[in-house]
């Protein structure tokens, strides 16, 4: 097992900048964070923590009270930036009264050209504008601020390899993140992904077995493994490590902890992966496999690299290697060119595979990718009745799989406490939250529970 070590560069920067509080502050420097996005934004904005801690910073939840406010970006929707324009323009008046506070930008947002720009000219308070391959550099753009008084622009895209060894500051202590590979190579025409985020490039798997093991012994009790699409990590290693190969390593650490991950291309989901989730006793007994839509002629407009047929085939397969595996996906409705008839094929879809759960979501363009140039003829209103139709068909189907589960036997990590006395909450290997008769002493642990009947929920007690 190999320890993980910091650049020594960005070490010194982060030792010059504490250097530097200590003779200009006379109280400890306080860092206040806010991340937009997913689970990786979630992540990174762990290892920007962890940095910062290096440096010397405190933490706040409170921006008044800051002396570093650093907004963590997300460019997958329109309105996930107005809002980021909004709230940096308000931080504005705290800049006002409190000499030498910081303000910096970052993520996939500042991966754009328009908005960078619109941060030169609109922006002026705000001292840093850096990119997402470039965040283990944090230590040396405020070093670089501090003592020359220049504001920091950096959003190269270089596809260079993950840096390894940025020290982490969790967010929790039960649940955790832990990124295996950056990026992706798939460009679908609705995703700005790839143009954010770059090309994948794969983590040294020793470095994501040693932090895993380090998250196992400081008590963590349930891992997911994050990549835009883990089903192809390996890319770029020299040494040959598929993602099921990955996930059996991971789960032959010692400990009693569950394993997850997110996401799954359809594409590149092989039988050695399902073979890998079926004999991982650590790993959940459930697939996150998004499909978009359940029409072969979308499917290709998406350039998805798959079709209806292949899909299915790959929940046949999943369901007869793990009977008791849950499915999840993910669907667009209403993209451009999509006919009701398209449409209901999705619904057809849908009905096929019984998923335990969906996310949903009626199509936003994105400035930048191939499908914000498309024409879109259908109405937002219809596409919100079809959007409708979609979640009232789901909505049955979660009934019918919740009523089913009601007298089986589940592994349930409880999480927190119930509203009701004697209770605790949790969620099953399939994701499902459940409420379990159980003491607050077992918060944190993973246990068996019998599911024992389906009100608004799973309601169970312990075996």
């Amino acid at each position: 097992m190999i320890p993980s070590s910091y650049s020594a560069e960005q070490t010194a920067y982060a030792n010059r900048v504490a250097a530097y509080f200590k003779e200009h502050y006379s109280t400890q420097p306080l860092a206040h964070v806010i991340t937009y996005g997913c689970q990786q934004n979630v992540s990174d904005s762990e290892r920007m923590k962890g940095e910062l801690a290096l440096m010397g910073y405190g933490f706040t939840a409170d921006p008044a009270k800051a002396d570093f406010i650093l907004f963590n970006t997300c460019a997958v929707r329109e309105h996930a930036e107005d809002r980021v324009y909004g709230n940096v323009g308000a931080m504005k008046r705290y800049k006002r009264t409190k000499k030498g506070m910081l303000i910096g930008v970052c993520g996939c947002m500042t991966q754009q050209d328009r908005v960078v720009e619109r941060f030169q000219k609109s922006f002026p308070f705000v001292d840093l504008v850096f990119g997402t391959q470039v965040q283990h550099r944090l230590p040396e753009f405020i070093y670089r601020r501090l003592t020359t008084g220049k504001r920091v622009y950096e959003t190269k895209l270089d596809n260079a390899p993950i840096e390894e060894g940025v020290p982490v500051r969790r967010d929790g202590t039960l649940k955790g993140w832990l990124p295996i590979m950056a990026g992706c190579d798939n460009f679908c025409t609705y995703c700005i992904v790839p143009y954010v985020r770059g090309r994948e490039r794969s983590r040294d798997p020793e470095e994501i077995i040693y932090e895993a093991t380090e998250m196992v012994r400081s008590g963590f009790k349930e891992i997911m493994l994050l990549g835009q699409n883990v089903n192809s990590y390996g890319k770029g290693l020299d040494e040959p490590v598929n993602f099921a190969q990955l996930l059996r390593r991971v789960n032959a650490i010692e400990g009693d902890f569950r394993i997850r991950f997110m996401t799954s291309h359809p594409k590149d989901c092989s039988l050695e992966l399902l073979d890998a989730i079926r004999d991982c006793e650590k790993v959940a007994k459930h697939l996150h496999l998004p499909f978009q839509s359940g029409s072969d002629r979308i499917l290709k407009t998406m350039n998805r690299h798959y079709d209806r047929e292949k899909y299915s085939e790959l929940i046949r397969q999943a369901k007869e290697r793990i009977p008791q595996i849950t499915l999840s996906a993910d669907i667009i409705v209403g993209f451009p060119g999509e006919s009701y008839e398209d449409f209901k094929q999705t619904i057809s879809l849908v009905e096929e595979v019984q998923f335990a759960s969906l996310f949903t979501f009626i199509f936003s363009p994105r400035e930048g990718t191939p499908a914000a140039k498309m024409a879109d003829p259908v109405s937002r209103e219809e596409k919100g009745k079809w959007f409708q139709e979609l979640l009232a068909v789901q909505e049955k189907i979660n009934e019918t799989y919740l009523k089913n589960t009601v007298g089986t036997v589940q592994r349930v990590l409880l999480e927190e406490l119930s509203e009701r006395d004697g209770f605790c909450i949790g969620h099953t290997d399939g994701n499902v939250s459940v409420e379990v008769q159980a003491s607050p002493e077992l918060l944190g642990s993973l246990v068996t529970v019998h599911i024992d009947s389906y009100e608004r929920h799973l309601v169970g007690t312990i075996c």
